[in-house]
């Protein structure tokens, strides 16, 4: 199992936007992460793919940087099939749930699900919930049909607590909890199936917390 260290950055993220996340992790020295492991024969491709992840105390700030063969953003609205898209996904389990966690879910035009729940006993986040994390993609938001050829791309969330919406959780400083990190795209000329955490399992599945890693926050 990995384990990873998030660290906490001093900024106002009441005013911080999306887009200046990447500048802001530059500056405080936040290293990427590789999402690299191809857990399924079946599904050999495995575009380049990484993220690096801090915190503020009360919100999350995640960067994805994806080079991939097509991209594709057909999903418009938030909650819809954003895994059939250029899609990458955090999945997050709050300290003390034994088999509940979240998924985070976004392509790579910002469409944003989030889910909480069990496997094949999930509810999705309320709209006021989705609204409140700010997205940036190099990409833009416009949906898109898929688009055949070499392509890299950024893509930025800012995350705030109340995102976790069937916790209350007051601050994540010295909070030690299980996540896996992934990128999809069910859909694309040549689906893949990538995590950051091995998955030891016989078909693609994410909902498997069995197999998160640990992250412990600053």
């Amino acid at each position: 199992m990995k384990t990873m260290c998030i660290s906490k950055v001093s900024c106002d993220d009441k005013v911080l936007e999306a887009q200046q996340i990447p500048a802001l992790l530059d500056a405080s020295a936040v290293v990427f992460q590789p999402i690299c492991c191809v857990n399924w024969k079946d599904y050999p491709y495995c575009p380049d793919v990484k993220f690096r992840i801090a915190h503020t105390g009360r919100s999350l700030l995640l960067e994805y940087r994806v080079k991939e063969a097509s991209v594709r953003a057909v999903a418009a609205s938030d909650n819809g099939r954003v895994w059939e898209d250029s899609c990458c996904e955090f999945f997050f389990q709050v300290p003390g749930d034994k088999e509940n966690y979240y998924n985070l879910e976004c392509n790579c035009g910002g469409t944003l699900l989030i889910g909480y729940g069990r496997k094949g006993e999930r509810e999705h986040a309320p709209v006021e919930v989705t609204s409140a994390v700010k997205r940036w993609s190099s990409l833009g938001k416009a949906p898109f049909e898929e688009r055949i050829g070499e392509c890299e791309w950024q893509m930025a969330l800012l995350i705030p607590a109340d995102a976790f919406f069937c916790h209350q959780i007051e601050h994540f400083v010295g909070m030690t909890a299980r996540a896996n990190f992934y990128k999809c795209g069910d859909l694309l000329a040549t689906p893949h199936f990538l995590s950051w955490n091995p998955i030891n399992l016989p078909e693609p599945c994410f909902h498997c917390p069995e197999f998160f890693g640990s992250v412990h926050f600053e």
